[in-house]
C-alpha cells in the first residue's frame, strides 16, 4: 500500500493535515472568548486574504474575477471584499465540476457534497478533511458554550446521513470515523433523519443521552411521541436544534416535554457554521469563520434592526471556497447590540427563516415565518393549555392561508371552536383582513415523503415570491 492510499484510509494519519487540525483546535476553538477585537480583526483580514488567493486559482472564481479586472494585490482585508462580484446559486449550479476545484488538483482528494434542495434546486460543490475538520471545530465551539465535551458527554444526533449530504460525509463518511482510532466515541449515537421516531426514541432511552441534537421538525415529533407515553425515561439536559427555523411555539413544545434547555445553531451546506446561541439567548455570528454581509435585494447594505438578505464568505477551506455567495435564501435582522456573555461576536437580533416560507400578501408585502409561526404558542398561552399537538401553515393564494392543526384529544378545554376562532383572529391580525384565513382539524400532518420518514414542513407557501 502506498502512502497516498494509506492517508486516504484515514487522512488523519497524514502528519501535516493531523498537525493542522491539532492547531486549529488547539487555538481556534477558544477564540471567540480570548481574543481581543483586534485580534480577532487581524485574523479575519489574514484569513479572508488566504481564502481570495485560494479563490484565484478556482476557475469559477477567477474567469468571474477576472472579467472585472480584479487583482488579487487588490485585495487587503475584508474592507476590500465589496471589489469582489457577488457569487449566486445559479453560478455553482451551471460550473462544470472542474470549475469549482483549485487548478491542477486531484478529484480523488476531495468529497461532492450538495445542499436539501429545499428550493428544488440543489447546489454541489467539493469540501475535503481539513474543511471538514475546521467545520467540526466551529461545532465543538458550540457545545462548549453550554459545558458539553465532544469527548465525553453522551450525544444523540438526528442528521441528514443521505448520500453527498454534508452530515453524511462529516458523521460516516470522513470526519467522525477518522477520529474513532483515536478517540473512542462511545458517547456518540447518530440517526438518520428519515429513520422511525419511535425507533429514534427506543434506542435513545437504552442509550440515555445528555444531549439531543437535530432539525426542529424531527425534535418536536420526538417530543409528540414523548407526551404521549413514548421515551419516557429520555431525561436529556441540553437540546440542540439546527437546519431549519425555529420558531418559539416549537422551542417551547420541545422543552416542556423534555424538560431541557433547547438553543439553536444557525448554519448551512455551503459554509457551516453561521451563528449559534450563547446562554443568554443571543445569536453570536462565528466571525472568524464566516463573513456576513446584510444587504437588500439590491446588495445595498441594511440598517441594524431590519430584516435583510446575506452574503457569506467562508473564511477557512481548500476545496470549493465560497467567497460572497448570496444563495443562503434566508431573511436575518442583523443587531449593532452586544452580549454580556464573554464572547466578543457580533450579533443576529433574529432569524427570519427561508425566503421561499414566506407568505406573500395580496399588495406584494412579504411576511417572514418568524412573524406567524409562533402564533399557535401566543395564543395557546392565552388560554394555558396545549390543545394544539401540531400544526402546518398553507398559502393557497396571496389572499388564501390555510392552517392545519393536530389537536390533543386530552385536554378538554378551551373548546376547540374556540381554539380556533382565536387562531383564525391571530393571523387576520397579522395577514390582514383581505387574506381569507382558515383554521382547519386534521388526524395527523403527515411525515412521509419518498418511502422515508422526514418531519413536514410548517410552512408551505404555493404562491410565486416575485
Amino acid at each position: 500500500m502506498d502512502v497516498n492510499s494509506f492517508w486516504e484510509m484515514n487522512p488523519l494519519f497524514n502528519p501535516v493535515l493531523f498537525a493542522s487540525v491539532a492547531r486549529s483546535y488547539l487555538f481556534d476553538t477558544d477564540r471567540v472568548w480570548r481574543a481581543s477585537r483586534e485580534e480577532l480583526e487581524r485574523y479575519r483580514d489574514n484569513a479572508f486574504k488566504r481564502v481570495v488567493k485560494h479563490a484565484f486559482n478556482v476557475p469559477l472564481y477567477y474567469k468571474k474575477y477576472r472579467a472585472v479586472g480584479i487583482k488579487l494585490s487588490d485585495i487587503d482585508g475584508i474592507k476590500d471584499i465589496g471589489k469582489l462580484p457577488v457569487v449566486s446559486k445559479d453560478d455553482f449550479r451551471n460550473a462544470s465540476l472542474n470549475d469549482l476545484l483549485p487548478v491542477g488538483s486531484d478529484k480523488n482528494g476531495f468529497s461532492m457534497v450538495s445542499t436539501s434542495g429545499s428550493t428544488g434546486k440543489p447546489v454541489t460543490l467539493f469540501t475535503e478533511p481539513y474543511t471538514m475538520f475546521k467545520t467540526l471545530i466551529g461545532f465543538i465551539r458550540v457545545i462548549k458554550e453550554y459545558g458539553i465535551s465532544w469527548r465525553k458527554t453522551r450525544m444523540s444526533i438526528i442528521a441528514d446521513l443521505s448520500a453527498e449530504s454534508a452530515e453524511e460525509a462529516y458523521f460516516t463518511g470522513t470526519a467522525i470515523p477518522s477520529l474513532k482510532p483515536i478517540f473512542s466515541l462511545d458517547n456518540m449515537q447518530t440517526f438518520h433523519v428519515g429513520e422511525d421516531p419511535e425507533n429514534i426514541l427506543k434506542k435513545m432511552e437504552r442509550f440515555n443521552p445528555e444531549f439531543i441534537g437535530g432539525y426542529p421538525g424531527t425534535l418536536k415529533i420526538l417530543a409528540i411521541l414523548k407526551n404521549r407515553g413514548k421515551g419516557e425515561n429520555i431525561r436529556p439536559r441540553w437540546i440542540g436544534s439546527s437546519g431549519a427555523i425555529l420558531d418559539d411555539y416549537t422551542r417551547k413544545y420541545i422543552e416542556d416535554a423534555f424538560d431541557a434547555r433547547v438553543f439553536d445553531v444557525y448554519g448551512a451546506t455551503e459554509c457551516s457554521p453561521i451563528a449559534f446561541e450563547c446562554r443568554d439567548g443571543n445569536y453570536h455570528i462565528q466571525s472568524d469563520l464566516v463573513n456576513l454581509e446584510f444587504v437588500d435585494k439590491y446588495n445595498n447594505p441594511v440598517s441594524p434592526g431590519k430584516p435583510a438578505n446575506i452574503i457569506v464568505t467562508r473564511l477557512f477551506g481548500r476545496g470549493t471556497p465560497v467567497v460572497r455567495y448570496s444563495g443562503i435564501s434566508d431573511l436575518v435582522v442583523p443587531s449593532d447590540k452586544e452580549c454580556g456573555c464573554g464572547m466578543i461576536t457580533p450579533l443576529i437580533e433574529k432569524i427570519e427563516g427561508r425566503r421561499v416560507d414566506a407568505i406573500v400578501l395580496p399588495d406584494g408585502k412579504i411576511i417572514p415565518p418568524s412573524s406567524f409561526t409562533g402564533i399557535p404558542y401566543k395564543v395557546m398561552r392565552r388560554f394555558n393549555t396545549k390543545k394544539i399537538e401540531q400544526f402546518q401553515i398553507i398559502q393557497h393564494d396571496y389572499n388564501r392561508v390555510e392552517i392545519l392543526a393536530v389537536v390533543d384529544k386530552r385536554h378538554e378545554e378551551p373548546k376547540i371552536e374556540v381554539l380556533f376562532e382565536a387562531l383564525k383572529e391571530a393571523y387576520e391580525k397579522v395577514l390582514g383582513k383581505e387574506v381569507n384565513v382558515e383554521v382547519r382539524e386534521v388526524r395527523e400532518i403527515s411525515t412521509r415523503r419518498d418511502g422515508t420518514v422526514t418531519p413536514p414542513p410548517v410552512v408551505i407557501s404555493k404562491v410565486k415570491k416575485e
